[in-house]
């Protein structure tokens, strides 16, 4: 029989073969096989776990989804060691609520592709770096993408002429086509032309790159959105919360479910699509957006309200 450690790295290996990123697990998984190690247990117990998903320096929250990783892990183990003990569901109960999405208006976009054009050029920043993040944030408010997928791009994704991008790398491995908008391509044409005409030289293949031609950083991006936000009062000076740069991807989703509804058209058939357009695994994931909004939910509760009335 193989050890837990060696045990985790089938899991891990397992997971990702299927498509799975397993950052988070595969950060603390190995945590948890060196705490077991330490207490000298060869099998996963139900109440090592819990201790070990409970230690102190973490936030309740965080306890439910270590156990969450554990009980994942546990599953897998025990086909290869029935002495394993998967943690019961309903151990450290936490249900995690989503960020409340902030509606961006036309007026709070353009502010901040107008405050983009204005960031500092002098060095260390460079006079490609505004039009950086003019594109980048115009593109993320049109599309809906992902900030990791819009990071992922490279030259030969974005086909211009036809209009199209090929998101690569998705989550699950997947990889879709999105077409985009005349007006998009014109921007997206004009950043990558003065892209061509800074370095002058081969550098980094991405669409989006730093003043040295690498890909950008996420971090970067959303230190520099945090600038932005702030500078056109979307954000207080200092405040730890405010609107993400996610919340376009609902933006785009919200007002694409309205503009259905509003032209008549049945948004259960054609759901599909915007879950296909957006790269949801699950168009579950894709219903989330007419739940979490008051508006789409008083459309629905409208057309629910005319059928019966049509039954009736």
């Amino acid at each position: 029989m193989n050890t837990l450690r060696e045990a985790l790295q089938e899991y891990v290996d397992l997971r990702q073969g299927l498509g799975y990123k397993m950052h988070c697990e595969g950060l603390l998984l190995p945590r948890f096989v060196d705490f077991m190690e330490a207490h000298g247990a060869e099998y996963i117990s139900a109440r090592l776990a819990l201790e070990w998903a409970q230690r102190p320096t973490v936030q309740p929250a965080e306890w439910a989804r270590r156990l969450c990783f554990v009980r994942g892990f546990a599953r897998h183990r025990i086909a290869t060691d029935s002495r394993t003990e998967i943690p019961p569901f309903g151990l450290l109960p936490h249900h995690s609520t989503r960020a409340r999405p902030h509606p961006y208006t036309e007026g709070e976009i353009r502010r901040l592709l107008d405050a983009a054009l204005e960031l500092p050029v002098a060095w260390p920043s460079t006079p490609l770096r505004p039009w950086v993040f003019h594109a980048l944030l115009g593109l993320l408010s049109v599309t809906g993408l992902r900030l990791s997928e819009a990071l992922n791009l490279e030259l030969a994704d974005v086909d211009l002429d036809q209009a199209v991008l090929t998101i690569r790398g998705a989550k699950f491995g997947q990889w879709r086509l999105v077409p985009i908008h005349p007006s998009t391509s014109a921007v997206l044409a004009d950043y990558v032309e003065r892209r061509a005409k800074f370095f002058r030289h081969p550098v980094s293949t991405y669409l989006f790159v730093t003043r040295r031609g690498n890909r950008l950083d996420s971090g970067h991006v959303h230190r520099t959105f945090y600038t932005l936000s702030r500078s056109t009062g979307l954000r207080a000076v200092g405040a730890n919360k405010g609107p993400r740069l996610h919340d376009f991807r609902h933006r785009f989703a919200v007002q694409t479910l309205t503009r259905w509804y509003l032209s008549d058209k049945d948004p259960g058939r054609q759901m599909p699509l915007l879950s296909t357009y957006l790269g949801h695994v699950c168009v579950a994931g894709t219903y989330w957006y007419l739940s979490a909004n008051p508006e789409l939910m008083a459309q629905a509760m409208v057309r629910l309200e005319g059928r019966w009335g049509d039954s009736s």
